[in-house]
């Protein structure tokens, strides 16, 4: 599985009036991270080798990113009461098993943790992903990844999924080639057989499926309006001799076959139609960062001081969709 590392730029937009306190890192709506509860999480996180490693290049850097974290589990609090949406830690850890296949648990941490990412970050970013997925349906903005609604997908999208089964066999004479094709067009299911007795760089052994773009250019026009268990030769003169190509039909893959593409697809739509809604609640809720952690330079929380910044912006966790590794202890 390839595992990438958070992106903790916080994109911010404007200043507020100052509401802040020296033992307050950041507001979120009602609710206050205070400097204790991130001196903590720090601390907890420092607690890795590798990640107490990486956080020594920017101490100050590894602390707004943690903060980050912290604001972004408070929006997702909120955000789970106000779309009465939640994510059970069972259903977390599931979905955690199921995107880390048969990678070793213990090498995906090993590499999050030289990025700086602890194993309660992928829980919690996990755990956000699903709750925008959800919420993007609860708000009628993406459909469901059921076997309903799955089935309806695949029926929309199966005529574009066709390929084209074909094959083809160069001989050494014409009279050679319209055996061999009638041959094929009375048994397709000696195709194999006959192609096994004129071996070369420009016979197929066996038939492919191809997309039409992918079919050789000089044999595209006349695949195209083959009918399926028919077709046609052609004099090539670079293959030295006479190709016969057959044309078994258009293929189409089985549900069962793109199920997991279909998931992907409605789970991405699902996740970017929840960011935007999670962007809109956000800018509702109100983030305020205390100064003494960033200012706002080019869109992003930097290390500086000045005002207080409103985090109007920010979404850490979809920049880790691929780092799922398994189950967390505990």
């Amino acid at each position: 599985m390839l595992v990438s590392g958070f992106l903790l730029a916080v994109a911010v937009s404007g200043l507020s009036a100052c509401r802040t306190s020296p033992t307050v890192a950041a507001y979120v709506g009602d609710e206050q991270v205070t400097v204790s509860e991130l001196d903590t999480a720090v601390g907890d996180r420092l607690a890795d080798e590798d990640i107490a490693t990486y956080a020594k290049q920017d101490e100050a850097a590894f602390t707004r990113r943690v903060l980050t974290l912290l604001v972004q589990e408070e929006v997702y609090a909120a955000a789970a009461d106000r779309f009465d949406v939640h994510v059970s830690d069972d259903a977390v850890r599931a979905r955690i098993a199921e995107l880390l296949g048969t990678d070793n648990p213990d090498d995906v941490y090993s590499q999050l943790a030289k990025q700086g990412i602890s194993r309660e970050d992928v829980f919690e970013n996990v755990r956000q992903q699903m709750m925008r997925q959800q919420i993007a349906a609860a708000e009628g903005k993406a459909g469901g990844v059921d076997d309903a609604a799955l089935q309806a997908r695949y029926a929309e999208v199966r005529e574009g999924l066709g390929k084209v089964s074909f094959g083809y066999i160069t001989v050494p004479d014409q009279a050679t080639a319209d055996t061999v094709l009638a041959q094929l067009v009375a048994d397709p299911s000696t195709y194999g057989a006959v192609a096994a007795q004129y071996p070369g760089p420009y016979t197929l052994p066996a038939l492919d499926s191809r997309t039409p773009d992918q079919v050789p250019g000089v044999l595209a026009d006349g695949i195209a309006k083959a009918a399926p268990n028919t077709g046609f030769t052609t004099a090539v003169q670079e293959a030295g001799g006479v190709v016969v190509t057959f044309v078994a039909g258009t293929v189409y893959p089985t549900f069962d076959e793109v199920r997991a593409d279909l998931v992907k697809e409605a789970t991405d739509k699902a996740d970017t139609a929840g960011t935007t809604i999670l962007d809109d609640f956000r800018k509702d809720l109100g983030v305020k960062v205390n100064p003494r952690y960033g200012v706002l330079e080019n869109g992003k929380l930097v290390e500086g001081t000045g005002g207080v910044v409103d985090i109007l912006k920010s979404d850490a966790a979809a920049a880790a969709s691929s780092a799922a590794p398994a189950t967390p202890a505990g």
